[in-house]
């Protein structure tokens, strides 16, 4: 199946390294990220996976789980977490799915419904499109999808400044600007009506354009 923004993450029931899950029972009542990875002991996922458990305090401000994914079984991805920790300094805090037979992968159209049922004699190649970070929210709806090469680290960073945007945008119902950070203007929508504007603008706006304005962050 193919995802776009705004449908149903699929569910799904998994190993990790802690314990069995049912997905959206584990997300519960909050926002989660659910990335993956093509392989274990991965030069460039060992890092990733490293900084993700040294973010894991600013995620967990914003009501936020996370979560991995690596296309080998459960006592692999244990292994695997020792060396993260001894070369990233982070301990893998956070739960690590197991996909050994592939099905979650394919779950998430990440591979092809063809590519076979195990990990077994699979290399980093073969899985080289599992490499995407899900955001997705207390509706169970996915609400960002980034896609990197294995050749390129993902930027961590970012995913948090998209998760504040996508929180303050939900609550208030403004959008933000390119390269938006938290305490900057924000737009204003052109159909917010008037009355709505002025309680959440009291300050008032900067009109650029008719259809572009911008005001303060809502508190």
């Amino acid at each position: 199946m193919s995802i776009r923004i705004n449908d149903v993450a699929p569910d799904f029931t998994a190993d990790t390294t802690q314990g069995p899950i049912q997905f959206h029972q584990w997300i519960g009542d909050g926002w989660a990220v659910l990335f993956s990875h093509p392989k274990d002991f991965t030069p460039v996922c060992t890092t990733e996976l490293g900084y993700m458990a040294g973010l894991a305090p600013e995620f967990a401000k914003r009501n936020t789980k996370i979560i991995g994914l690596s296309v080998d079984p459960v006592a692999s991805h244990g292994k695997w977490s020792a060396d993260i920790e001894e070369t990233q300094g982070h301990k893998v805090n956070y739960p690590m799915i197991g996909d050994p037979e592939l099905k979650i992968a394919k779950l998430y159209d990440m591979l092809p419904a063809d590519a076979g049922v195990t990990s077994e004699g699979r290399t980093p190649a073969n899985n080289a499109t599992v490499r995407t970070v899900f955001v997705i929210g207390p509706d169970k709806k996915v609400k960002l999808m980034l896609i990197y090469p294995m050749s390129t680290g993902r930027n961590f960073d970012e995913v948090l400044r998209v998760l504040d945007s996508l929180q303050l945008t939900a609550k208030h119902a403004v959008s933000t600007p390119v390269n938006w950070k938290p305490g900057e203007d924000v737009v204003v929508p052109a159909a917010m009506a008037e009355e709505d504007v002025k309680k959440k603008f009291p300050a008032g706006l900067k009109t650029l354009k008719p259809y572009l304005r911008l005001g303060a962050q809502p508190k």
